[in-house]
C-alpha cells in the first residue's frame, strides 16, 4: 500500500475497511492462481477499470502512485529476458502491477483510522491473553502513512540531484536518503514520547 487517502469521493468510500481489505486478499490469492498471460491481463484491466471509474483526477492520482514499481519491474523482464522465459516474466510483472495498485486503491478509498480499526479488531484475541497492541496498530499507520512521503522525499532529491550534475543519481542519493529518513524518525519518536509514548 503506497498512497494516502483520495479526497475524491468514490463509490468505495462508503465500504467497511474490513470488508475492503477481506476483498483485497481474496484477490491477491486469485492473481498467485492465475498463470496465463491472458487472464493476468484481463486482472490487469479490470485494475486500470477500477481506477477509471471515479474519473480522470483520482485515475492519474493513483496510477502515477504505481511508478514506484518500474525498477523491480525492469528487474524481472530484463532477468526472465535473459533466461528465455519472457511468458513467465510477463505473469510476474503483471500480477505485482495489479496486487499493488489493488492494494493502493484500497488506501486510496479507506481512512487510516478505519484500518487501524480493522488491524485492532483483528488483534482482539492477543489482547485477552494480555499482550498489548498498540505498537502493533501504531507500527502499520507508520508504515502506511510514511511510506509515500518517503518516496516523495526520494524523489526530489533525484530531481535536486539532476538539476546539478548531467550524470544519474543512482547510488549517489542513498545517504542523503537515509540520513532523511533517520531525521523522520527520531522527529516521530520524539512527537510520541511526548505524548505518553507507545
Amino acid at each position: 500500500m503506497i498512497s494516502l487517502t483520495s479526497p475524491v469521493e468514490t463509490w468505495a468510500h462508503g465500504w467497511r475497511a474490513g470488508a475492503k481489505l477481506g476483498a483485497l486478499c481474496i484477490a491477491t490469492m486469485g492473481l498467485f492462481a492465475l498463470d496465463s498471460v491472458a487472464g493476468q491481463g484481463a486482472a490487469f484491466a479490470v485494475m486500470l477499470a477500477l481506477y477509471a471509474a471515479p474519473g480522470a483526477v483520482f485515475f492519474r492520482s493513483g496510477i502515477v502512485r504505481l511508478r514506484i514499481l518500474w525498477p523491480f519491474l525492469l528487474v524481472i523482464l530484463l532477468w526472465h529476458l535473459v533466461t528465455a522465459t519472457p511468458a513467465q516474466g510477463a505473469v510476474i510483472a503483471l500480477r505485482l502491477v495489479t496486487a499493488v495498485g489493488l492494494a493502493n486503491l484500497v488506501t486510496m478509498t479507506t481512512r487510516l483510522s478505519d484500518m487501524i480499526g480493522v488491524v485492532r479488531w483483528l488483534a482482539a484475541p492477543l489482547r485477552r491473553i494480555g499482550i498489548q497492541t498498540r505498537a502493533l496498530e501504531l507500527g502499520i499507520a507508520l508504515v502506511i502513512r510514511f511510506t509515500p512521503m518517503l518516496a516523495a522525499k526520494g524523489a526530489a532529491l533525484s530531481r535536486a540531484w539532476r538539476a546539478r550534475s548531467p550524470r544519474r543519481p543512482g547510488w549517489r542519493i542513498v545517504l542523503p536518503f537515509t540520513l532523511i529518513a533517520i531525521d523522520d524518525a527520531e522527529h516521530v519518536a520524539e512527537a510520541l514520547k511526548a505524548r505518553g509514548g507507545v
